[in-house]
Formats: C-alpha cells, sequence, structure tokens
C-alpha cells in the first residue's frame, strides 16, 4: 500500500513540561506547563513517528524506558545529541545508548543530533566531520541499519557545512525566527544547493521562538502550504512538527495543525517517477 501524507509526519518529542521547565519562561509559553507525554502527544495529533530529543540532558540513558510507549508507533528516531542544553553531548554522543534500543524495538529507524551546528566558522559542528561519519557507519552497521539525521536551521547556512551534511543520511530544516519564514522558499533552495543529494525534512514550528510570541498572522498557513507542497512532490521526505511538549498548550498553530492533519493525512503520497 502507497504511503498517505500521514505516514510522513513526525512528532518532535521532549519530555512533558520541557519548556516550561526553563526558569522565567524565556519563550513566554502559556501555561500551564504541558503534562502531555511523546506517545500522547502524537496520538492527540494524529502522527504516527517521533524523533525523540533529549532536552536539557533529559532523559538520561538508558533509553529503554522511554522508548517502550513509543513501540505502538510506525517510527522512533532518538537523539545521539540533544539541544544545545544537553551539554553531556558536548563530550560524548548517546550513540551506543540509540544502538542498544536496536534489537528491542523494531521501530526504531535512525538516530538525529540536534542543535549541531555553532557559529564558530573554524569548528562549525559539535564533533568533526570524520566523527560524524563514524557515527553514521556504527548505525548502518548495527543490529540494523539506522539513519543519522541532524538539524540545519536557517542561520546555518553561512557556515562552512557542507562536509558535515555529506556525513549524515538526512537533515531537518528549520526558521527560528518566525518573521524569515516568508523566505522559506527562498532558504530551503539554498540548503537543496549546499547538499544537493541529501534527504531532506521540513520542520514545523508551532511556535515563534525567536520572538517569544505566538507564530505571526499567515505564518503557519505558509510554512505548511510549502510543506505539503514539497512533500507531494518528494522535495522533502517528510515534515516535523515542533513539539510534543506544546501540543496541550492551547496554541492556535497546534489547533491549526491539528485540523490540517486530520484534512490531509489520509491523502495517497502521488507516485515517483
Amino acid at each position: 500500500m502507497a504511503d498517505t501524507l500521514r505516514d510522513r509526519f513526525w512528532i518532535w518529542g521532549h519530555e512533558a513540561g520541557s519548556y516550561h521547565r526553563l526558569p522565567g519562561n524565556p519563550w513566554h509559553l502559556p501555561g500551564p506547563p504541558s503534562r502531555l507525554t511523546p506517545a500522547e502527544a502524537a496520538d492527540d495529533m494524529g502522527i504516527p513517528n517521533v524523533m525523540m530529543v533529549r532536552f536539557g540532558n533529559r532523559p538520561r540513558p538508558p533509553f529503554r524506558e522511554p522508548a517502550t510507549p513509543l513501540r505502538s508507533l510506525r517510527r522512533q528516531v532518538w537523539s545521539i545529541v540533544g539541544d544545545a542544553g544537553s551539554t553531556d553531548n558536548d563530550r560524548e554522543p548517546d550513540l551506543q545508548s540509540v544502538l542498544d534500543l536496536a534489537t528491542e524495538f523494531p521501530n526504531l529507524s535512525g538516530a538525529i543530533m540536534d542543535d549541531f551546528f555553532r557559529n564558530d566558522p573554524a569548528r562549525p559542528g559539535r564533533y568533526s566531520v570524520d566523527q560524524v561519519d563514524s557515527f553514521r557507519r556504527r548505525l548502518h552497521d548495527g543490529p540494523r541499519p539506522l539513519d543519522l539525521y541532524a538539524v540545519t536551521y536557517t542561520h546555518n547556512l553561512d557556515l562552512p557545512i557542507a562536509g558535515h551534511l555529506a556525513a549524515v543520511d538526512a537533515t531537518t530544516f528549520w526558521t527560528w525566527h518566525g518573521s524569515q519564514l516568508w523566505d522559506l522558499e527562498a532558504n530551503f533552495g539554498r540548503l537543496e544547493a549546499l547538499a544537493p543529494g541529501l534527504r531532506k525534512l521540513l520542520g514545523i514550528y508551532l511556535w515563534d521562538f525567536g520572538a517569544g510570541a505566538p507564530l505571526p498572522p499567515g505564518v503557519m498557513e505558509h510554512q505548511c502550504r510549502l510543506g505539503l507542497e514539497w512533500l507531494r512532490s518528494g522535495r522533502v521526505e517528510g515534515l516535523v512538527f515542533l513539539a510534543s511538549c506544546l501540543v496541550d498548550c492551547d496554541i492556535e498553530a497546534v489547533h491549526d495543525a491539528r485540523r490540517l492533519i486530520a484534512a490531509v493525512g489520509d491523502e495517497p503520497l502521488p507516485p515517483r517517477a
């Protein structure tokens, strides 16, 4: 059976309440804090796949316990490098902890490196190209082949990151400032020029983290329209909605995403030539 659009939707997963844990609520998120687990958030949104990412060093490995509720999903991907606040991963990736899941969880399909690039042209990655290449080889040679993903932001595109991108299987592409989403088409073209053969997924923010506010009017519709257009044409292979710990926070973009997924989710993907 051909994949549907829904089969290519992912939710970005963090522990419940992760963003509200930050002192002073720097992103000005509405309260109370989220109480949904990633599995509950995926079910609420009608999304069958999850990318689980450590946030502020949580959860700590081993990952068997938090991975177990995700067993019923179609696919789960786990971070080997967590967010910028996961400083544990500045010293060592969680590569072995993710590989340890592969035998028990047949829906484990890959590993991801979040907040991977830094504003340092001399050392743009949290790990070197050779190290990333070794991560990918270990993932490919594990109990079964697993993909390696890296996060790329619009503001990373001026850095010398082509070598790092050539060492991974796929990237998720994100625009931190909601106002810059009006330039999404041009910026995505820059990514394609930088990494023409790389598989790509489009990250869909449900909150404007750059401004600490709801997304500007029209932006959610704009990014989703382009994302669906590119998914149907094969320009991207998936859409990633961020994040599970926003799903029960009464955010308009979350409601918009939920309605969109319900409306288009069962549409078959067009066959590829």
